[in-house]
């Protein structure tokens, strides 16, 4: 394929660094459908991007579209042409606007009739032709977490759009948006060269970029950053701490990072190590320096994009901001210390959690409750750990009254822990503080002490279930209260540590513990929203399995039961997964999905009665069923899944007799009711591990 390489640079004010990734990933989807819909051939296609830029680049770019070919439909064979077979007006005015004769349309077969087609072979236009009419739109196209509007045609980007460069090798594609025109013209490192130069081409482009102080690849110049840190830590005789996030920021801050190796007084090490990162990492974005042992030391590396300033300059000035903000952070943690945890607790009457859910004292006191619930759920919690899990749930709270995680909110839970452990609170009690706040986020750890683990669970069922009875649902990508994620938070917890639970016990007693403040909850309103929650939360948990690799079938057939048992759901889908294609499985299939159609008749609350089998098929089904029963629960009772799919897919002979033998639908209604009893109570037999209806086998 001959062509061109093609570049697109949107120069910009500088853009917020947590906006590019998306941005750049949406530049280049939007590119790539839109050079497919116009029929545009290329060889490969990449976004890059800066603080002041956004640039698309296209390899080999082909120099014409493809031709195309159009059809339009018209009249059908009959209404076109009579009983002579020559054309009627129909086909003659539809041949007329296309600008054909009736001899040059053909013949098109749709559903049981041929209809009239006008095919036109229309041929490409020229690349800069389409380019010039297209990518209006596609910049368009970039949508961001917030726009500015600077100009009179009151276009929408993330910053204001400074120039734009656009070539097809050589020449240049021009077209206006936002009351500009493109052209040949880009800028070079805001400090180092500035510019403005004209570029001839897109290779003459990249070295241009190079030559004015631009490294324009964010994947290389993150690594040019990663390198730089890390060797002006060594040089401090230390090792950076490179979070992942804050790397991915700074990269995008800058376009030609220069490490500073920078110091701070060492006094300020006896603040908490979170502090200490917080603020240099989250709030000047700074990497923190340790040593080997993973303790910080009193130093830093900041990334400056102003190559042409004094090192010296940018190290004082670095220095001088972080000092000031460890003073700030000292003020606040010998502040917070002249009042303990259990003091503070009385001031979260004055915080607001949610306007219909009361204050954080409100919430501080179903907290309590539902702690006190699930420690008589869990019975192999010791006292030490109950204890904690009650302690710490009258505190959980409370450090967000200080100014320290006023200053830094991300802090909370962490300075809870640290304030517990130095107003005299156990170790235990200080960490459930600290864990019941987690998982914070994907990927995050989990809670590890049972009185976290229990604390964590009553916060984020009282959240889950409080915007839900006041209506507040997740919409589409809108989840301003995380309620996702507080749904998955729980079901990570009760998974990873196997907590035999029911789910809708916890979440109904969560919804009984805001009748208190939400009156409008009966009874019947509490079930609703238990279902609802359930639902919601079940949705969750098929995501979960599914990344584990389960098949969607074993999944559904799981969960369409009406077990609630978040750890025995999960046992049971694994389980099955490992077994889908055992003849067991199949035989239980085959006998379930005779049953169920049926058993559906059956009347609620009838169980079968002896008396009334009459016949030998239905005594023998009965009796093994007995025997199946017996022999299930001391399977389940040992966790003997084996045992269980054993047993029940030696129901499928009895079963298949009755069947052979009894007619089900007998005329006497007694006789009738109770084989449709036997066969619920089967039905219901099978449910205890799935809906086998749902799994779908392989033949053969």
């Amino acid at each position: 394929m001959t062509g061109s390489d093609f570049i697109l640079e949107i120069g910009t004010e500088e853009i917020p660094a947590r906006f590019m990734p998306g941005a750049l990933e949406q530049f280049k989807e939007q590119a790539l459908e839109l050079l497919k819909s116009n029929g545009l051939a290329y060889h490969e296609v990449k976004t890059w991007g800066t603080p002041r830029r956004l640039v698309l680049f296209v390899a080999n770019l082909a120099g014409l579209q493809e031709d195309r070919e159009e059809r339009k439909k018209g009249p059908s064979r009959d209404a076109a042409f009579d009983a002579d077979g020559k054309p009627t007006r129909a086909a003659l005015g539809f041949a007329e606007k296309q600008g054909l004769r009736v001899d040059e349309l053909e013949f098109e077969r749709s559903g049981k009739k041929e209809y009239l087609v006008a095919v036109r072979k229309i041929p490409g236009k020229k690349t800069p032709e389409v380019l010039q009419e297209v990518l209006p739109s596609l910049i368009k196209s970039i949508v961001f977490p917030k726009n500015m509007v600077w100009e009179q045609s009151k276009v929408k980007f993330a910053r204001p759009i400074r120039w734009m460069l656009c070539l097809f090798g050589e020449e240049s594609v021009n077209f206006s948006y936002a009351g500009l025109s493109s052209g040949r013209e880009t800028r070079g490192h805001r400090f180092l060269n500035p510019g403005p130069f004209i570029i001839s081409s897109p290779s003459h482009y990249f070295s241009c970029l190079q030559d004015a102080g631009v490294v324009l690849d964010h994947e290389k110049r993150e690594l040019l950053i990663k390198e730089k840190v890390e060797e002006a830590a060594r040089r401090l005789n230390g090792s950076a701490s490179l979070d992942r996030d804050l790397l991915l920021e700074v990269t995008f801050l800058v376009e030609n990072p220069e490490a500073i190796s920078c110091s701070y007084p060492q006094s300020y090490l006896d603040l908490p190590r979170e502090v200490l990162v917080t603020t240099m990492q989250s709030h000047q974005r700074y990497f923190p320096v340790e040593d080997e042992t993973g303790t910080i030391r009193p130093f830093f590396v900041a990334v400056s994009n102003n190559g042409a300033a004094s090192p010296d300059n940018i190290r004082r000035g670095n220095e001088k901001v972080l000092k000031a903000r460890l003073a700030d952070a000292r003020f606040f943690y010998d502040e917070d210390q002249k009042v303990t945890l259990e003091e503070r607790v009385q001031d979260l009457k004055n915080i607001l959690f949610q306007e219909d859910l009361g204050t954080l004292y409100e919430k501080t006191e179903r907290l309590q409750e539902l702690t006190g619930f699930l420690i008589e759920k869990i019975s192999n919690m010791i006292d030490e750990e109950r204890r904690a899990s009650l302690r710490a749930a009258f505190l959980a709270k409370a450090d967000l009254t200080t100014h320290m995680v006023g200053e830094f909110p991300e802090l909370q839970g962490i300075m809870g822990r640290e304030y517990a452990l130095r107003s005299g609170e156990t170790i235990e009690t200080a960490v459930a503080i600290y864990e019941h706040y987690l998982p914070r986020f994907a990927g995050d750890v989990l809670p590890s002490t049972m009185g976290g683990v229990v604390l964590a669970l009553a916060d984020k069922t009282d959240h889950l279930a409080g915007c839900f009875a006041v209506g507040i649902r997740p919409s589409g990508s809108q989840d301003p209260y995380a309620l996702r994620r507080q749904a998955l938070g729980i079901l990570h917890i009760l998974l990873y540590h196997r907590l035999s639970l029911s789910f809708e016990d916890l979440i109904r007693q969560a919804l009984f513990l805001l009748k208190k403040k939400l009156p409008h909850l009966s009874e019947e309103k509490i079930e609703e929203l238990t279902e609802e929650i359930r639902r919601f939360t079940w949705q969750r948990l098929r995501y979960y399995f599914q990344e584990e690799g389960i098949d969607y079938d074993i999944i559904e057939a799981v969960l369409s039961t009406s077990l609630d048992n978040i750890t025995s759901l999960a046992e049971r889908i694994r389980f099955l997964q490992a077994n889908r294609e055992s003849e067991e499985m199949k035989d239980i299939a085959a006998a379930y999905i005779r049953v169920a159609n049926l058993a559906r008749n059956a009347a609620p609350g009838v169980s079968p009665d002896r008396d009334y089998l009459l016949e030998e098929g239905e005594k023998q089904l009965y009796a093994s069923v007995l025997q199946a029963e017996k022999e299930i629960h001391v399977a389940w009772e040992g966790g003997d899944f084996d045992g269980v799919l054993k047993t029940m897919a030696l129901l499928k002979g009895p079963v298949d007799g009755f069947f052979e033998q009894i007619l089900v639908m007998a005329e006497e209604e007694k006789i009738r009711s109770n084989r449709l009893a036997l066969l619920k109570g089967i039905s219901d037999l099978y449910q205890q591990m799935a809906d086998f209806s749902k799994i779908v086998f392989t033949k053969g």
